[in-house]
């Protein structure tokens, strides 16, 4: 159907132009438009080196790596890098896209691609449209039209959440900036408020609870805002309130650092990007005391702790959702120090499954399973996707706040059934940041609990039942066995110093890791930091601490990587 509405638009009338120009909204990375022009090809954990080669005539290695190219969001690093071989390969591969693609044929008539695209080739009509000739702003007016076309067609089509809400706000987008598009607004900005009314819940979150996608979604909605009310048009109060309900949610959700905490396929978003959003919308307001999309956070001094403390998501949401229940990640000032490994879906399905497996997460798990088990379930399409079909079905929180500490005790049920065993964790951040105080428990809470437990130690004949308490550290983390394995020294870029002490009931091991991070050939390698213990008895429990051993000296500047180092990690 999306192809039969592509090539029915083909023979609709082409934009007449812009009702006004069109200002850039999207950030680009320079350093990703340099390799661009230098003929490397980075989408999709693929790298294609093709150097004077169109982007249209390359081999493609994946399919999602052919999505990513018919989306255009790589014209915005062409743009950022904004020099004449930029332009250049923009203008060129623009035109070769409308030849070869614009009578409705090729792999790019999805309406979430559509959308993705409609933004930036509006966003950037002034650096594509530069110096053409007539023919070539012809050419790109009626595939414009022809675009905005089929959107209004097929945008009923795409999945809930961000593929629709990008889909409606390349429609509104277009049917704003093209003079005769003008009467598709009106039904699109109605379905867009309706989607937020669907998808935003009243704590300003997201079904699959990932935070850079509600990022995602709220940079849309932001973009959508002031466009229609650049042209003097209403914002609907649903839409308005979306907006307000999700900028502290995603306050919540950031780091020390500046980036978002890595949880149920996210990344730690674009840099600036989060801060940009944040303050075009306008929203001030702080996040209040309770979770935020199912996340607790802890803050004090230069330190930010976020836990997850819900069961994953459930029904459609869960095709991408991680077994992360319980999981943290710890950032210090500029500087991450505690992980989770991150989505692996840019490097391959095995590196995809990988990293939603509790093992990939700062947390306890037994060996051999995850807290939420993973299983096959068919899609409307026909295809079958592993989802999380066994997750906990009981997880408690409690929030505490005393005079020298805030923190929280949590618990899951996820391995109730197979081995009879609760999981309980309790996390005291202190009042200055300076410290961390945590205690792992498996325990059973019942009489059958007891009786699934006995079961599961005879089938270890009577060995134990083995378990590891993970954390993950992020790659630019230095860290040292001390004191005959009692201790850990964390050594991070700014000169600070943690130190990562245990009770002696477990065994401590350092052990390989790898960081799964977007943008990037291959997943980084980095290491883990590995408590080990078996479960003899009803009630184990694991106790540990991070303290900060020294403060970032007072004359280096702590600064984030650019993109130059890296491009210089990847070469």
């Amino acid at each position: 159907m999306d192809r039969f509405h592509a090539r029915r638009a083909s023979f609709a009338r082409p934009a007449a132009g812009f009702v006004s120009q069109p200002e850039p909204r999207t950030i680009g990375r320079v350093a990703r438009g340099r390799q661009l022009c230098g003929g490397n090809f980075l989408f999709a954990g693929y790298l294609v080196e093709a150097p004077g080669v169109s982007i249209w005539d390359l081999n493609m290695p994946d399919a999602s790596f052919e999505a990513e190219l018919h989306g255009f969001a790589w014209l915005d690093d062409l743009v950022a890098s904004g020099d004449a071989a930029a332009r250049a390969r923009a203008q060129d591969w623009t035109a070769g896209w409308i030849a070869r693609y614009g009578k409705g044929q090729g792999a790019g008539w999805t309406p979430e691609l559509t959308g993705r695209r409609l933004i930036r080739w509006i966003n950037h009509a002034i650096f594509l449209l530069n110096t053409q000739d007539r023919g070539a702003s012809e050419a790109y007016f009626r595939s414009l039209g022809q675009q905005t076309i089929f959107l209004s067609r097929r945008w009923h089509s795409t999945a809930p959440g961000v593929p629709r809400f990008e889909a409606l706000t390349g429609l509104i987008y277009a049917g704003l900036a093209l003079i005769g598009m003008e009467r598709l607004v009106g039904s699109a900005v109605a379905a867009l408020a309706r989607e937020c009314e669907e998808q935003i819940d009243i704590d300003g979150g997201i079904p699959t609870r990932n935070p850079e996608e509600l990022l995602e979604v709220f940079t849309l909605l932001n973009w959508t805002a002031s466009a229609l009310s650049e042209a003097g048009k209403m914002v609907p109060k649903t839409h308005l309130q979306a907006i307000e309900r999700i900028a502290p949610t995603l306050r919540a959700l950031r780091h020390a650092d500046g980036g978002l905490a890595r949880f149920h396929g996210g990344g730690r978003g674009l840099e600036g990007r989060l801060d940009q959003a944040l303050a075009s919308s306008g929203v001030k307001a702080s996040h209040g005391q309770g979770l935020a999309m199912g996340f607790a956070r802890l803050s004090a001094g230069r330190t930010t702790v976020v836990v997850d403390v819900e069961p994953p998501p459930s029904g459609p949401s869960m095709i991408n959702a991680h077994a992360s229940t319980l999981a943290f990640e710890l950032t210090s000032g500029r500087r991450p120090l505690i992980v989770n490994c991150g989505s692996g879906a840019p490097f391959g399905a095995d590196w995809q499954r990988a990293g939603r497996a509790t093992a990939s997460h700062s947390v306890l798990g037994i060996e051999g399973y995850s807290s939420s088990r993973f299983g096959s379930q068919s899609l409307l399409s026909g295809d079958f996707r592993e989802v999380l079909v066994d997750i906990p079905r009981d997880v408690r929180l409690r929030q505490n706040s005393a005079m020298g500490s805030v923190g929280i005790i949590a618990g899951h049920d996820g391995y109730r059934e197979t081995h009879g065993l609760t999981h309980i964790r309790s996390i005291e951040l202190s009042v200055d940041g300076r410290g961390l105080a945590g205690e792992d428990t498996l325990s059973t809470v019942s009489d059958e609990d007891n009786r699934v437990f006995d079961r599961a130690l005879d089938r270890t004949k009577m060995k134990g039942i083995p378990f590891h308490i993970r954390f993950h550290l992020h790659p630019e983390v230095d860290a040292e066995v001390d004191m005959g394995g009692g201790a850990v020294s964390l050594a991070l870029k700014s000169g600070e110093i943690w130190v990562l002490r245990h009770d002696h009931v477990a065994e401590l091991a350092m052990k390989t890791s790898v960081y799964l991070e977007k943008g990037r050939l291959k997943p980084r390698a980095t290491k883990q930091v590995v408590l080990s213990a078996v479960a003899m008895e009803y009630a184990t429990r694991i106790r540990w601490t991070l303290a900060k051993a020294q403060d970032t000296p007072s004359h280096v500047r702590d600064l984030e990587m650019d993109d130059s180092e890296m491009l210089a990690e990847q070469a």
